[in-house]
């Protein structure tokens, strides 16, 4: 399967088929991780932050590092000429001189598609507004795949599914896969119609519920997000549902003993630290697996698994 020069902007545009070849070369990524690598010598890797990150940025430069590759890039707007008044156009064609494959986070909904139909080297998305967030979503896979050993789990997906990018994103991939999803969320932030018109259409089993404690009771994997402050128009909107719900080591009394509780971080209160002590965390492991899963993205784009 060949994945070169290809852009990686939204999990919709690959099939089950491809979403697993890349899970297997993640996979074997992993396996190398104590040898040395050189497979990107020679290759640069333009990393181009326009909203925070650490852990999705830190990992593409160490991903990029470990296959001997070089990184260059910023990690806010205001160190870029956009700052100066430069469009996103013009930003994308002047880097694409510099580098081998670009990956971008920006504020603005389809602000990566719009730079891969201009760049002239791969592009992949690190997260564009409330849009989707591709790379997360395949390391998540990836963590439920090492986990379960399968994909068709039922999960429940708790938080803002208004805003979030990274849920609407692992919904419709989950569902891909057969998974049956509970959809967990304050009044007023539940999943955007069109996302879950997405997931009917695919023909999986869909819940929606305000109900924590009933969905911890039932769910093999528990998928935890924040509620993003940063991406209410309103700050009185966040003032109403900020802290609506937290996972507790109590709350988990009723759990199965093999749910696996996830979260794509950071977190602020919506998990107590507790619970990273009990058998049921593995947030720390979504981490670690995002390197084998960028490492392994990095190679298939640039044609040199």
């Amino acid at each position: 399967m060949d994945f070169t020069r290809r852009d990686i902007i939204s999990i919709r545009d690959f099939s089950k088929e491809e979403i697993e070849y890349i899970l297997e070369s993640a996979a074997r990524m992993e396996a190398r991780l104590g040898s040395k690598l050189n497979l990107l010598e020679g290759k640069i890797l333009a990393c181009l932050f326009f909203e925070p990150s650490t852990r999705t940025r830190l990992s593409f430069e160490a991903a990029m590092k470990r296959l001997g590759g070089r990184v260059i890039g910023f990690s806010k707007a205001g160190v870029a000429s956009i700052a100066k008044g430069e469009n996103l156009t013009d930003t994308i064609k002047t880097v694409t001189n510099y580098a081998d494959v670009i990956v971008i986070r920006h504020p603005r909904e389809g602000a990566a598609r719009l730079a891969a139909e201009v760049s002239e080297v791969p592009v992949i998305n690190a997260g564009d507004g409330s849009n989707q967030h591709p790379t997360q979503t395949l390391l998540d896979l990836y963590t439920i795949k090492k986990e379960k050993g399968r994909l068709d789990v039922k999960a429940a997906i708790v938080g803002d599914l208004k805003y979030g990018r990274t849920v609407h994103s692992l919904a419709h991939a989950l569902a891909m896969f057969g998974a049956s999803l509970i959809l967990v969320s304050p009044s007023g932030l539940e999943m955007p119609p069109e996302v879950l018109a997405d997931l009917l259409e695919l023909g999986v089993e869909v819940k929606e519920s305000h109900n924590l404690e009933e969905a911890v009771s039932e769910a093999e994997v528990l998928y935890v997000t924040r509620i993003q402050k940063e991406r209410f128009p309103d700050p009185e909107e966040y003032e109403k549902v900020k802290g609506a719900y937290k996972v507790t080591r109590e709350m988990l009394a009723s759990a199965r003993k093999d749910l696996i509780v996830m979260h794509p971080l950071p977190r602020i209160d919506e998990i107590s630290p507790e619970v990273d002590l009990t058998e049921h965390a593995r947030y720390f492991q979504q981490v670690r697996n995002g390197l084998p899963v960028r490492m392994a993205l990095l190679t298939l784009v640039l044609g040199v698994e």
